[in-house]
């Protein structure tokens, strides 16, 4: 018997998460008669005019009617509605509505592969015997997913992971939708090549030119003739237009190779005094990642991206593998006075490389380890209150001085 597969993805993710936030800070204001729902006016989540990487991250369905689009620049988006609502993004509250959903998903079926912070495959297999139908399944989760949180999701069911990604993408909000191989030629193959998994808009161009423009086109197309014009993502289009996919669940995530951060500035960094508050921001980042994971750097590598978007980096080993936000910061400034040539700065990053576990044994020469072990064990504990406070009162419960003092900084990502 094939596997049934559900692909689970939050409506507007970051839009609705928002306006939950909203809706939660308004009733502790006690201003909820005032409260309107960024999901029932033009609205979208982004950065702002001001910001260089101001685009649109999430929208309403509202501001969908005015041609809005996800990832146009904010300008533009505010010429097509100038009475947008523009709310920037929490990605630390989108991590934690993130974390509650999969695990009120995993209370039905623990067979979850989480694929970005707001969609997951469920493998259905194991829990189909409880409930009359996969559907019926699929309409409970998605109604106790509404009424528990206050968001919507769509479920794509189907037996090939690839369709159901493609069924949850049919329309939209709130809804189940099957995509079974049976259904294929009705459901999918009608559909633009725009539509299917993994056709970007480079491998539209090439379609189009040979053409072809609906995913049943594709799928009736010699393969030879896209290996030809797409190498080996020509197969894959062919193979996922034709509902070919034998992969399964993977439940368990690939152990972190690195882990870093890194920020555009909305203003250009010109000194070194400039810098250190954000280096310190991005080392005490990484730092707690590592130690979220229970790991140690080995290696710390700082990146530099200048006003004329050339790219730099360098990199450092450790004298041993260490996650303390004082040891990565001094590493890591360090190396930006290494690497920085003087020219205005516009982008900065900080990673940490060849992980290993924080129990895994440490070789140290004696010396280096009386030197180094009283002040490292402080620095460890000093880390340890830190995520402890933060963990119980939030991450602005507790601020270092030096950041109290450093302009803000958007469009930080975690790669």
């Amino acid at each position: 018997m094939d596997s049934i597969f559900f692909h689970i993805d939050v409506n507007s993710a970051f839009l609705s998460w928002t306006a939950i936030d909203l809706k939660r800070q308004a009733q502790l204001d006690g201003t909820l008669n005032t409260y309107v729902d960024l999901r029932d006016i033009p609205s979208i989540i982004g950065g702002d005019s001001s910001t260089r990487h101001g685009i649109v991250l999430a929208k309403s369905i509202p501001a969908k009617k005015y041609g809005i689009n996800t990832a146009e620049p904010i300008a533009s988006a505010i010429k097509k509605c100038p009475n947008l609502t523009i709310v920037q993004p929490s990605h630390s509250s989108y991590s934690e509505h993130s974390h509650r959903l999969m695990s009120y998903l995993s209370s039905y079926c623990p067979m979850i592969e989480q694929v970005s912070i707001d969609e997951c495959y469920m493998d259905f297999t194991p829990i189909q015997n409880d409930f009359s139908s996969p559907v019926e399944a699929a309409n409970i989760i998605k109604n106790g997913v509404r009424d528990t949180f206050g968001f919507t999701v769509n479920i794509g069911i189907s037996n090939r992971k690839v369709l159901a990604k493609m069924a949850s993408d049919f329309k939209k909000p709130d809804l189940v939708h099957t995509l079974f191989a049976h259904e294929i030629e009705t459901k999918m193959w009608p559909l633009p090549i725009s539509s299917l998994l993994m056709c970007g808009r480079s491998s539209q161009e090439t379609l189009r030119k040979l053409g072809i423009t609906t995913i049943g086109e594709l799928a009736h197309c010699d393969k030879n003739l896209l290996l030809y014009h797409l190498k080996s993502h020509g197969q894959l289009l062919w193979e996922y237009a034709n509902g070919i996919d034998s992969s399964g669940i993977c439940p368990a995530p690939a152990p972190a190779k690195g882990i870093g951060n890194s920020t555009t500035m909305s203003k250009d960094a010109v000194n070194i005094e400039e810098m250190k508050p954000i280096i310190l921001s991005l080392s005490e980042s990484v730092s707690k990642r590592l130690r979220s994971i229970q790991s140690n750097a080995g290696t710390i590598t700082v990146e530099i991206k200048y006003a004329d978007f050339h790219s730099c980096s360098h990199q450092m080993a450790l004298p041993a593998p260490n996650n303390t936000t004082s040891t990565i910061y001094e590493s890591s400034m360090a190396l930006l006075q290494e690497l920085w040539d003087g020219s205005p700065v516009r982008l900065l990053g900080v990673r940490a490389t060849k992980l290993k576990e924080e129990s895994a044994p440490v070789q140290l020469d004696l010396f280096s380890y009386q030197a180094t072990k009283p002040q490292n064990e402080r620095n460890k504990k000093l880390d340890q209150a830190i995520d402890s406070i933060r963990q119980k009162y939030g991450k602005d419960a507790i601020v270092r001085g030096t950041l109290l003092q450093s302009s803000p900084h958007t469009n930080t990502k975690k790669p």
